[in-house]
C-alpha cells in the first residue's frame, strides 16, 4: 500500500487544496463548526458550494457566526444543529432531524487536557467520551443518510498527541488507571485514528470510508486547559493552513474510495516507532486493524448499555 504525498504541505491552505473542487449540491456536516477551526473548515466548504450545517452546543452563540459564514462566502446554505457529543440524548435527536444524504461528516470537535478527572453522566471519561464515543455514536446514527449519498467521506479529527498513548482497552476510563491529562487526551485520539481504519474496513462495501487527520498547531480554545499554544512559532499554523488537511482529505478525488490513513501537512503521514522531539508521524498502534476492531467492538458494547 504505496504511501499517499501531494503536491501540498505544511504551508498549504483550505484555497489551495480546494482548487478546481465544486461540491454544489453536496451536503456537510461539521462538527464543533463554529468556533476554532471549525469555522475556517466550514468556511471552505461553503466557498465550493456546499451545503453545510453546524452542530453545536450553543445555537444562540453560534447563529452570528453562521451568518457571518453566509455573508463573507455567498452562500446562503449555512445551517446550525444543536448536539453536544457528551450526550447521547441530543446525538441522537440531531440525527433523527437529519434527512437525505450526507456526503462529508467531518468530526472536527474535541476537548484537550482536562486537569482533573471528569466523567459523563455514563461515567465515561470525559475526553474518550467526547473525542471519540460522541462521534462514533453519531457516525452510527447518521449512517443511513451516509449510504444514501454514495461515496461518503468521514472525517477523523485526530492529532499528534495520539502519540502520548494507544487506547487502553483494559481501563479507557481510568478506574483503576491514575488519571493523566494528557494520556486520556493521547487515548482519545488514538482512537479518533483507529474510528477512520474501522468505519473504511466495516462500511466501504456502503460507499462510506474514513481517514484521519492531523490539522497542526493552531492557537484556539482547545488549549485553555493548557496555558495556550506552546509549539514553537515556526511550526504554527494559521486556521486556513490547520483546516487544509481536512479539506483535501473529505475534497480530493484522488482519495476516492481510500481510507483508514492517517494524513498531516496534506500528505499520509509516516509510521514511526518512537514519539520524537518534533512530535510527527503516525504511531503503529494507532492504525492497527486488530485494534481498530477491538474499539469498535468496545465502544459499540459501551453505547448498548445506554440505549438498553
Amino acid at each position: 500500500m504505496a504511501r499517499i504525498t501531494t503536491g501540498f504541505g505544511f504551508s498549504s491552505t483550505t484555497s489551495d487544496v480546494t482548487e478546481g473542487i465544486d461540491f454544489t449540491g453536496k451536503r456537510v456536516i461539521v462538527t464543533g463548526g463554529a468556533s476554532g477551526i471549525g469555522i475556517e473548515t466550514a468556511r471552505a466548504f461553503a466557498n465550493i458550494g456546499a451545503e453545510v450545517t453546524l452542530a453545536v452546543r450553543n445555537v444562540e452563540a453560534a447563529t452570528p457566526i453562521a451568518q457571518e459564514l453566509r455573508e463573507s462566502t455567498g452562500n446562503n446554505s449555512i445551517f446550525l444543529g444543536r448536539m453536544d457529543l457528551a450526550d447521547l440524548s441530543t446525538i441522537t435527536e440531531f440525527a433523527d432531524e437529519w434527512t437525505g444524504p450526507l456526503h462529508v461528516l467531518v468530526n472536527n470537535a474535541g476537548i484537550m487536557a482536562l486537569p482533573e478527572l471528569e466523567r459523563t453522566p455514563e461515567g465515561w471519561e470525559m475526553q474518550f467520551a467526547t473525542n471519540h464515543l460522541g462521534h462514533f455514536a453519531l457516525a452510527q446514527a447518521l449512517h443511513g443518510a451516509l449510504a444514501e449519498a454514495g461515496n461518503a467521506r468521514i472525517v477523523s479529527l485526530s492529532s499528534s498527541g495520539h502519540l502520548f498513548s494507544p487506547v487502553m482497552f483494559d481501563d479507557p476510563h481510568f478506574n483503576f488507571v491514575a488519571y493523566d491529562a494528557f494520556v486520556a487526551y493521547g487515548q482519545s485520539k488514538t482512537a479518533s485514528t483507529l474510528f477512520a481504519v474501522g468505519v473504511t474496513a466495516r462500511w466501504a462495501k456502503d460507499g462510506i470510508t474514513s481517514n484521519a487527520v492531523m490539522p497542526g498547531a493552531i492557537a484556539t480554545k482547545l488549549q485553555r486547559h493548557t496555558g495556550g499554544l506552546r509549539t514553537p512559532v515556526e511550526r504554527q499554523k494559521t486556521p486556513q493552513q490547520g483546516a487544509a488537511t481536512t479539506l483535501y482529505v473529505a475534497t480530493s478525488p484522488e482519495l476516492e474510495g481510500i481510507g483508514g490513513r492517517y494524513f498531516e501537512d496534506v500528505n499520509e503521514a509516516r509510521i514511526v516507532d518512537r514519539r520524537g522531539p518534533d512530535y510527527t508521524g503516525v504511531a503503529p498502534y494507532a492504525l492497527d486493524p486488530a485494534n481498530a476492531e477491538r474499539l469498535w467492538d468496545l465502544s459499540t458494547e459501551l453505547l448498548a448499555r445506554e440505549t438498553v
